[in-house]
């Protein structure tokens, strides 16, 4: 077992059609000590993800019966687990429809199989948002963020979010005050073993600002050469 990897940490979903190569990153984490499934067509992969509630899903793009991007979709209406989506190398378009389709990160092909364990090491790391129960609805204009809840509504309406863009909205809404580097969202959102490209970011906030309001900058306001800040109107 790896160090620094807690056996009890989770249970991770592989899903690949290539057989070998999911049996094999399945054989990894299973050394590392995760309880590991693998699927190999995108039905399966939505059938292991409703029966099995795995903490990760690992995903490739390219299944047959349903893509990568279609299993992340509908697993987004009925699970909240962390979706490594695997990209191939510099396709850019793949990786930002991974992200608007549900997916947390991306790690592209090739990849080293002791890369990719710990990066589903440092997902489950990643810190979740914590609620002072007596802490009241942030409200900024027409938008709450109620971290009890665990949702945001605008003008009362819940706000459709995935996991990683109400946290970003929860770190932001914490210090409305303060613009927030790229590098301190990462830290607070996926945590400071995090390694990767710090644009992940700029599309997670790109997505949440769409799904805010038609004025992309009217609660989040781009703060240019330091990052993010919480838009006081």
């Amino acid at each position: 077992m790896n160090p620094g990897i807690d056996a009890a940490a989770g249970r991770v979903l592989v899903v690949d059609d290539e057989k070998p190569l999911a049996q094999m990153v399945a054989t990894y984490l299973t050394r590392a000590g995760y309880d590991v499934l693998t699927a190999h067509t995108g039905p399966d992969a939505v059938q292991a993800a409703r029966t099995q509630a795995p903490d990760v899903v690992v995903l490739d793009l390219g299944l047959p019966g349903m893509d990568g991007i279609e299993v992340c979709r509908r697993l987004r209406a009925f699970s909240e687990c962390y979706v490594l989506m695997l990209t191939a190398r510099g396709d850019e378009e793949d990786k930002l429809a991974g992200l608007a389709a549900g997916a947390d990160d991306y790690i592209t092909k090739p990849f080293s199989v002791r890369e990719l364990v710990a990066r589903v090491a440092a997902v489950l790391r990643r810190p979740r948002t914590t609620v002072v129960p007596a802490e009241p609805a942030r409200v900024f204009g027409d938008l709450v963020v109620d971290l009890a809840a665990h949702e945001a509504r605008r003008g009362g309406n819940p706000v459709p979010l995935t996991r990683t863009e109400f946290d970003l909205l929860a770190a932001l809404s914490g210090h409305p005050h303060q613009a927030l580097t790229r590098r301190q969202l990462i830290d607070t959102v996926w945590g400071p073993a995090w390694v990767g490209d710090d644009r992940l970011v700029d599309v997670h906030i790109g997505h949440l600002r769409r799904k805010l309001g038609e004025d992309p900058n009217r609660y989040i306001d781009t703060v240019r050469g330091v990052g993010y800040r919480m838009a006081i109107r």
